[in-house]
């Protein structure tokens, strides 16, 4: 898994994004600070939660970009990110947490 963040324009607003090679999605995540520090952030948008959901870096890119300014050549990061991990396979875990996943989908 690899995890990016980036300030957001707005105020208090971070953008976290990545590749979750277990999921086989990139992923992308915006917050806006609770203000205090016992509030909890909230969660803006949160996608590429479900498995294979965000199947290019350039599509994780085209949302992220509405949030935050992003680095040049970010979208070839994360798909190295992605060719990295070609070889892994699942372990007892992500297995596990691939059988919940199509359980509860079928529900």
């Amino acid at each position: 898994m690899s995890r990016y963040e980036f300030p957001g324009r707005s105020e208090g607003v971070r953008v976290s994004m990545g590749w979750d090679r277990p999921l086989a999605t990139f992923f992308v995540q915006v917050t806006q600070s609770g203000g205090g520090r016992d509030e909890q952030d909230d969660m803006l948008v949160w996608q590429g939660t479900c498995p294979g959901e965000i199947s290019t870096a350039a599509q994780a890119v085209r949302i992220a970009r509405d949030h935050a300014d992003l680095p040049d050549g970010l979208g070839r990061v994360l798909e190295t990110d992605r060719l990295r991990t070609l070889g892994i396979e699942d372990g007892p875990a992500q297995r596990a947490g691939k059988d919940l996943i199509a359980r509860n989908a079928r529900r």
